[in-house]
């Protein structure tokens, strides 16, 4: 393997590792400032529990989060500078504000939330966590126009004098129309990950509760039943906001990469109207597209490209040879481009990547739509399930909104190759922005040396998923207790000491566990 597949290799892990930890900060970030208001609203105490509970899986997975997501900025100077100078003009203002505002405001605030548990006023406190979610999502904002950018680059010129792109248009880059199509589809999906960490946790709990003959009026059974029945109506109301809002963007794709989405699809050669494909066999790994077979719905894929019936959608081959015409058949003969100098152009990206990926990140929204339907149906009138296939199914299918989002990103990132910032089909060709990932590698870095930062960062990245399975294992089975710090309302006056959002104990008057308890289970390291 050359320097350029090892940089790529070593990008792609670690983004995808990262980006399992984002999307249950996100949604899981929403569902627990949700669970807090309600808890402010009504003073009920399971609300007070559940918050306590998830904002400690919230907590572990943030710091987990932070901590691999520093790698990915260090990575633009180490592995990819000739890609960090091509982009600079643009991604600086982006990864500034994203460093300064949305950062500081998410780890400014999730500190007072911490610490702020009865030694600051209630709805203050509440309204820390909110900013401290909201800059989260500000945070995910920034992250994507900059991504987008590069899938769709507007709001810059090319200086004559360097090739390279300036930024003439900040706002053309923040309301770029991929950003929000992307924004709105990456949010829902961080919402169906939170929902069903609740399904699946709380499934687990009630059985084990039941089976162990617990009473179903304890503060604990309303809180893993509520757990349940909010993490189901989100799982199905978040799967279907990301067909709307995943529906809008692949037509958007359509219109900007659409050899990305004829790939997905396996469309060899144009057609109208175009069917969609079920499943397809053949020579995908190899990139043969005439020696792909598919089982397709008529009619299909021209609505979901075009919004009709009827209109023609283009097809691999005719689109790779218009790609060759408008930017090249052969890598310029420039150093460079390094090994690829000179090598012919493919522009279809790798069919069984696009196509798979596609599938399994809608197959693993519909599996996660579908168990957070059992959820809803098993707990409907106050019944408590026990059938260990659909409780431990539940529980595997935690993984199921994972999968999608990687998936859902791989597609996205694989589906742009050759070109590491693809050229804008709106402005004329003269005037496009584009770069080949070709040239985007360091010059200056051997092979050895990304093998190097590669195996270092997996064994790094590995010990760090064993830290945060255990830490999650560690208090999902303990559930609710009553060292969990969670006071009762009307016992506890408001504005008075409590323990941290992690730590202590049970401060309900006449309680033999009054005292703080503070090694046993303190997370304010996270912060």
């Amino acid at each position: 393997m050359d320097v350029l597949d090892i940089a790529r290799w070593q990008f792609g892990i670690t983004t995808v590792y990262h980006f399992l930890m984002v999307p249950l900060t996100i949604g899981l970030g929403i569902l627990v400032a949700v669970m807090h208001t309600m808890w402010v609203r009504t003073d009920k105490p399971e609300w007070l529990r559940m918050t306590r509970f998830w904002g400690r899986v919230y907590l572990i997975n943030f710091v987990l989060g932070v901590a691999t997501g520093l790698v990915q900025e260090f990575q633009f100077g180490l592995a990819w500078s000739e890609y960090s100078r091509f982009v600079g003009d643009v991604f600086g203002s982006l990864l500034a504000l994203e460093a300064l505002l949305a950062f500081f405001l998410e780890s400014t605030f999730l500190g007072l939330w911490i610490f702020g548990w009865g030694r600051i006023p209630k709805k203050v406190h509440l309204a820390t966590l909110w900013a401290a979610v909201i800059g989260s999502i500000v945070s995910a904002y920034f992250i994507i126009a900059a991504n987008s950018w590069m899938q769709h680059p507007v709001g810059v010129v090319t200086d004559d004098a360097t090739g390279r792109p300036v930024q003439v248009d900040f706002f053309a880059v923040l309301s770029n129309n991929t950003a929000l199509a992307a924004f709105s589809h990456t949010i829902v999906a961080a919402l169906m990950v939170a929902g069903a960490a609740l399904v699946g946790i709380g499934l687990w709990h009630l059985r084990k509760r039941k089976l162990a003959g617990a009473p179903t009026t304890d503060p604990d059974h309303h809180v893993w039943r509520r757990s349940v029945r909010l993490g189901g109506y989100v799982s199905v109301a978040a799967f279907l906001l990301t067909a709307v809002t995943g529906d809008y963007q692949a037509k958007l794709m359509y219109e900007q990469q659409p050899l990305k989405m004829s790939s997905a699809e396996a469309l060899c050669t144009t057609e109208a109207p175009a069917p969609f494909s079920i499943f397809a066999f053949g020579k995908l790994g190899s990139n043969e597209c005439d020696e792909v077979h598919s089982w397709t719905v008529p009619y299909l894929l021209s609505y979901l490209a075009h919004g009709d019936f009827s209109t023609a959608v283009p097809g691999v081959n005719e689109l790779q040879e218009e790609y060759s015409a408008a930017y090249g058949a052969t890598y310029p003969d420039d150093p460079s481009f390094g090994d690829k100098a000179g090598e012919p152009i493919d522009y279809t990206p790798l069919l069984a990547v696009t196509y798979w990926n596609f599938r399994l990140m809608i197959g693993m929204g519909m599996v996660s739509a579908a168990v957070g339907g059992y959820a809803l149906w098993s707990t409907r009138k106050g019944r408590v399930p026990t059938n260990p296939i659909g409780v431990y199914g539940s529980v595997l299918a935690i993984g199921a909104p994972f999968v999608a989002n990687a998936s859902g990103w791989i597609f996205t990132e694989m589906g742009r190759q050759p070109f590491v910032v693809y050229p804008n089909p709106d402005v004329p060709r003269e005037d496009q922005v584009y770069f080949f990932t070709a040239q985007a590698v360091s010059p200056g870095v051997t092979a050895t040396e990304v093998w190097t930062s590669l195996i270092g960062l997996t064994l790094v990245y590995g010990a760090l998923a064993v830290v945060e399975l255990w830490l999650l294992t560690r208090f999902v089975r303990r559930g609710v207790t009553t060292s969990d710090g969670a006071p009762t309302p009307g016992h506890t006056p408001e504005g008075s000491p409590d323990d941290d959002v992690s730590g202590g104990a049970d401060v309900t008057p006449g309680s033999a566990s009054t005292r703080r308890d503070s090694d046993d289970d303190v997370l304010s390291f996270a912060y």
